[in-house]
This record gives C-alpha cells, structure tokens and sequence, in this order.
C-alpha cells in the first residue's frame, strides 16, 4: 500500500459514501430494502481482505492465521491465561503450551469468584464453552481465534440461547439461528463464554429493564457511581476484569468507544456496513455498527477481520470495498530500534482538544506529545466544519429515535410497560414529524459532506472529544487508553478516520501503543468470599438485582441514552 492515498482515491471514496449515505437515509425509511451503491474499488487499490468468507456460517478466516496475528507472551503474562492478549493466547494454543479448555476454566474461575460482584453478565454458558473448548483441542488449528473464549453483547442473536437486549420486551426470546457476526466469530473458532449486560435495549449503561444499576467499572467495583460506560457495559467489565479474552459490542451513540475509554480498552467502531447487522436487535438502521472491545488494537484487528465482510443478508453490507488486512495494519512497524508509523498519517487536533489543566487535559497534552515523537506522524490544527455544533448536536442527532421507534410500534401501542425506564426517548422517537426526519436527514449528508471535503482535507485522522458526530455520520472511530485520574480511574481518547479506514486508525493506536504501556494496565481483582473462588459451571443466569446499587429514571435514562 501506497504511504498515503492518492487524492484522487481518497475523492472517488468520499463521493462513493456520500451517495451510499444518501441511499442509506432512503433505506431506513422503507425498512432497508433499497440496494445501496457499491463503492468496491473506490479505495486503496491493493486493499485485500476476507470480504464474504464464508458468508459467515462455514470457513474459518485465513486472514486470521497469518503470522503478525500471533504474540509470543510477555513473561508476566505466562503465570495467569486471563492476562494473556487474543494474539499471545494464538501463540501459545498454536505452540501445544496452552490449551483452549484450561483457558476456558481459567476465566470460569474468575467468573465464579468475581462475577458476583462485576455482574459483567446476562447468561454464563459455563457447560458449553467447555465442551467447545475440548472441541477445539482436538480439532485443526484454524487461526488467532481458535480456542479464544469470548463475551457476546445481549443483542447478538446466539442460536438456541436467550438474547434479551437487557429488556422486558425480549424475556423469553431464544433465537433460532446465531448473528452474522457472532457466527463468523466461531467459524473462525471462538468460544462464547456469555452473553453480556447491557443498556436496556442499548440506551444507557447497564441496567435492569426498571434502571436498576448491574454492572460496574473493573476499576471501581465496589463503586457503582463511577461510570463503566455504555450500553456496551458488560462486555467492558468482562474483558478489563479479565473475565473474557474479548468481546462484542455495538454502537449507536458511543456504546462502544464510551466504555473502551471508561475501562482502558481499545474498542473499534467500524464504518457503517462494515460488519453485518444481520441478526442484531436494532436500534437505528443507520447507526448500528457492531464491532469489537480488546485489549490492543492488533486484539481489536483480530476480532473485527473475523466479523467483517458482506453479508447476503444485510444490504448495509454489501458492495463494500474488501475488508484490509487490518492485522497487519495493527503489527507496529519500526526503523532500526524506533517505532515508525506504517504509512505517513496527518494527525488532526481540534480546537480546544488539549486545553486545561484537568487531568482529561493533560492526558491528552501527554498523548499528542508522544504522538508527536513517532516518526511518520504529523500533527495539524485543524478548525471545525461550518455549523459542526448544530449538525452534530441534539436537535440533528434526535433524528435516530424515528428509526428505533418504527420497528417497535406495536408494543408502543399496546403496552408501554415492555420498554421499563428508557420508554421516554421511545415515545420521543414515535412523536417525531416526518418533516423533521426528513429535514434531519438532508441535514445529515450536508454534515458529512462538510467534514469529508473540510476537516479531511487537511488531514487523515482527527482526534474526538466525543464520538456523537460521527456516529451520526457512519465513520470509524477507535476508543483507547492515555492515562489515569488521581483516583486510579483510566482516560481514554478517540480518533477518528475516513470511511473504510479502519487500517489507517489501528495503525496509528498501534505504534502509540507500542511505545506506551497504558492498555498493559489491569485494575485489581474485587473482594470476594473464599466460597466464591470456584469455577462457575452449568448455565448460569445474573444474580438478582441490588438496589443498593442505585437505580437511572426515565428522567436520567432519555437524557443519557445513546
């Protein structure tokens, strides 16, 4: 690949969204049934990837097995599996060292002596993943993924076992067949170790259907106002608990940026398409993208080449350019003893990112100073598009409650108490004009074609103080660490990039993360009763809920939720 895109392609690309976007706005008014314009070809031209392997159901990824996605253990990892990273855990299943089922008991340990306080999940498969993991072990070794227990977001259907969405409406909902991308996931040879808490329905953090507090932040687990981020809460807790190796989330209104930089993790949003919707409880047509929660970014680049690709059953997927080969973007690079960026990047500061004395502040001061030491990289001040606060504001960004509202009227209808705490914004959502949709909507594109030909013109990458606008728009995003408060409580940033440039961001986070050791941080294990220390075994279901643990109101739920 070329150090940096062509102008050209990098035009081609960004007529190529805006027309998709357009189609896309179109789509979501007819429930998703228009074919949206391909854009394959328009990027990098020798951007290869596993686009439709398998169609998701079948072949494990030969992407995943290639050697950068493979980390021999730092030594401090060898003591404990659950310290290990997705890529050391490859090296040492790969190797004979470890197997997938003392992997799997490892972290079932960990959840039966410490879930009870995180409460990270819905449903442990404890009996499952075991037996799956003693699959693995006798089965061919099929890449990064094999053996790798994993936690699933509520929302992802999983074949066979309950998929609640955190919500009344979904109780007993058991799916008869598994996500795309959760399917993909154990094409690729993951184990599903459970399904995750969430924000109800994926509004807030999360919370029983009523607002009831369940999970908390790893780091402060015996506080449960600190906040853990959301809705993609539980998966967070699991992994920065070390309660999982990885896992899913999705994201609408930072759902999962929000709670990667509340528990130090790296989690990627990808462009909108880039994975498959199919078989993911929705909440806006235009802004659900699903994607991963790690502990790296090459964690992040695993998880997300197995869930990418087109999907015969989502067109939001489909006549995308070939997934890249985003492992190896996420493999730093280095010139003689330094590390080097792996292709030129301009880096984009917006106005005010830095500014303070806060320790967001200084953080951030920190992380641009050590940026700036990375060869390849250059910073630019960049001035924000014409109208970015009010196109990227509530008045706009409230254009996404039609789209949740649509596909539930009938419940609206009938009875109200199936959405618990968060039924405001549902409402909201139902009483909205179509001439607001339709004006918000045009008012989208408008913002994306403004930030395509003003903020990247100047540059490739642009750092965020928050993840709305472009969640809004479709871009990628990338969460990760920078820093701690006083109070041991970790900082993250975002960064966001050009459509289809997920390589361009892990690489990036890569090469920062290369020369810092934030995402190396684990927060200390919760007190836990000697009893407790025991693996969890059969299907276990969350434990009742603690209103000690405080409880979010209608109120609070519409003015937090995603």
């Amino acid at each position: 690949m070329p150090e940096n895109f062509a102008p050209q392609d990098r035009a081609v690309d960004r007529r190529a969204f805006l027309a998709r976007a357009a189609a896309l706005a179109a789509a979501g008014t007819v429930g998703g049934a228009v074919a949206l314009p391909r854009v394959a070809g328009a990027f990098s031209p020798d951007a290869t990837g596993p686009a439709g392997h398998g169609g998701g159901t079948g072949r494990p990824n030969p992407a995943l097995d290639r050697p950068e996605a493979y980390r021999r253990p730092r030594p401090e990892a060898l003591a404990d599996p659950t310290e290990l990273t997705v890529a050391e855990a490859a090296w040492l299943i790969r190797a004979g060292r470890l197997s997938p089922e003392e992997l799997v008991e490892a972290y079932l340990t960990r959840i039966g002596a410490y879930d009870r306080t995180y409460q990270a999940f819905n449903l442990v498969l404890a009996d499952a993943a075991l037996a799956a993991a003693r699959a693995a072990g006798r089965q061919r070794h099929s890449g990064a993924l094999h053996g790798i227990p994993l936690a699933i977001k509520d929302n992802y259907y999983t074949a066979g076992v309950p998929t609640t969405a955190n919500s009344y409406l979904f109780r007993d909902f058991v799916p008869p067949f598994d996500a795309t991308a959760v399917a993909r996931l154990k094409a690729s040879g993951a184990i599903v170790l459970g399904k995750t808490q969430m924000g109800p329905l994926a509004t807030t953090r999360a919370t029983t259907p009523a607002g009831i507090v369940t999970t908390v932040n790893a780091w402060t687990p015996t506080n449960p106002g600190t906040d853990p981020g959301g809705s993609s809460t539980g998966t967070a807790t699991a992994v920065a608990g070390r309660l999982a190796t990885a896992g899913t989330g999705t994201q609408t209104g930072g759902s999962i940026t929000a709670p990667s930089n509340a528990q130090n993790l790296t989690g990627l949003k990808p462009t909108m398409g880039r994975v498959s919707g199919n078989g993911i409880i929705p909440l806006s047509y235009t802004r659900d993208h699903p994607g991963p929660l790690a502990r790296d970014a090459r964690d992040a680049a695993i998880m997300l080449t197995a869930m990418a690709g087109e999907d015969p059953a989502d067109p939001r997927s489909q006549g995308l350019p070939p997934v890249p080969r985003l492992i190896e973007a996420a493999t730093p690079v280095y010139a003689g003893s330094r590390v080097k960026l792996r292709w030129k990047t301009r880096i984009g500061v917006l106005p005010g990112y830095a500014t303070g004395t806060s320790a967001t502040a200084l953080a951030r001061q920190a992380f641009l100073a050590e940026l700036a030491k990375i060869s390849g990289v250059t910073l630019v001040d960049v001035t924000l598009p014409q109208e970015w606060d009010r196109l990227g504001g509530n008045t706009f960004n409230n254009i996404r409650l039609p789209e949740r509202s649509e596909p539930f009227m009938p419940y609206l209808r009938t009875d109200l108490r199936g959405f618990g705490v968060s039924v405001t914004s549902w409402l909201q959502g139902a009483l909205l004009g179509g001439n607001e949709f339709l004006t918000g909507q045009r008012a989208k594109l408008l913002f994306l074609e403004r930030v395509l030909d003003q903020l990247f013109d100047v540059c490739d990458v642009v750092v965020q103080t928050g993840p709305v606008p472009f969640d809004i728009l479709g871009l990628p995003e990338i969460g990760f660490p920078i820093g701690f408060t006083s109070a041991g409580v970790p900082i993250g940033t975002i960064l966001g990039g050009l459509p289809y440039g997920e390589e361009r961001l892990l690489s990036v986070v890569a090469a920062y993360q290369e020369v810092t050791d934030w995402h190396w941080r684990r927060p200390a294990d919760p007190p836990a009763p000697a009893a407790d220390a025991r693996a969890a075994r059969g299907t276990l279901a969350a434990p009742a809920p603690d209103e000690s643990r405080g409880r979010l109101t209608a109120e609070q739920v519409a003015e937090l939720t995603q």
